[in-house]
């Protein structure tokens, strides 16, 4: 049975932006050959827009949002830290009592720019809340967004020519972890991918695992070039499992991005056991 553990979530709108011109190879200025850059103009031609990007009403529910002093300060604090922040730890900073925070974070929940999720309960009483910030989170806001983070991987791919497995990976390593890290490392491994926008849910059978991706983060991308969006994806999952510890990649099952669900599959292992996977050269 799939029990989902991703934060539960609207369904986002699929439509495309009406808004958008496509533009010619030659308005690129730097060589083509290369088979990302290529797809990166496919894209621009189709103009196509992926699911991330925004009706116009929802960026201006954002805006609204974030116009109030006290909730951008909590979104700042938010994705400065980089990790999940807790309501006692955002009220020490903005010094509001807990309610108003609540009603703030609230707010931000609304609108998609944080996620909400809760802790695993230790004991009695009500279980804490954690904030991070939703991967959909567009880069106006002063976040680092799914598009522009595919651009600095795709980027040092060009730069280094490493493959995309090892570019995945060195970013899967840079991720930080929470200040209350969880000791379970499945539960860690998903909330990290959640963070990166693949809504995963995990089926399990003993020490094996599998992770349902239900949403790419670069669906156009994937269309237009699948081996390097999906090696970037693996590589991705082997440095966050590596950070982690206690468990293994083993394969990649990749489906058309257009309706998602790719299957991860990994094990868990004694901690001295989860050595890197050596990453193969071609797709």
């Amino acid at each position: 049975m799939s029990v989902s553990v991703a934060p539960d979530r609207r369904m986002r709108s699929a439509t495309a932006d009406p808004v958008g011109n496509s533009r010619s190879s030659s308005s690129v200025g730097c060589s083509l050959s290369h088979p990302v850059l290529r797809s990166f103009v496919r894209i621009e031609r189709w103009s196509e827009q992926p699911r991330w990007v925004r009706p116009v009403v929802d960026l201006q529910r954002q805006a609204r949002a974030l116009g109030d002093p006290t909730r951008h300060e909590i979104f700042r604090y938010v994705v400065a830290a980089g990790r999940r922040v807790g309501v006692a730890e955002l009220t020490d900073h903005v010094q509001l009592n807990h309610n108003a925070v609540r009603q703030h974070l609230g707010k931000l929940v609304d609108a998609e720019l944080l996620i909400e999720g809760v802790e695993k309960s230790t004991g009695r009483g009500r279980p804490r809340l954690h904030y991070t910030v939703d991967p959909s989170t567009e880069s106006r806001w002063g976040v680092t967004g799914p598009y522009e983070r595919l651009s600095l991987m795709l980027s040092e791919i060009i730069r280094t020519g490493d493959s995309p497995i090892e570019v995945g990976r060195r970013a899967g390593h840079r991720e930080r972890l929470g200040t209350g890290r969880t000791v379970e490392p499945v539960a860690e491994l998903v909330e990290r991918m959640a963070r990166h926008g693949f809504e995963p849910s995990v089926s399990r059978d003993g020490d094996v695992i599998e992770i349902t991706l239900q949403t790419c983060p670069f669906e156009s991308a994937a269309l237009a070039d699948p081996d390097t969006i999906c090696q970037l994806h693996l590589g991705l999952a082997y440095g966050v499992a590596e950070e982690v510890g206690g468990i293994v990649i083993d394969e990649l099952a990749p489906r058309d991005p257009r309706r998602a669900q790719c299957r991860l599959r990994c094990r868990v292992v004694e901690t001295a056991e989860a050595v890197s996977v050596p990453a193969p050269t071609s797709g």
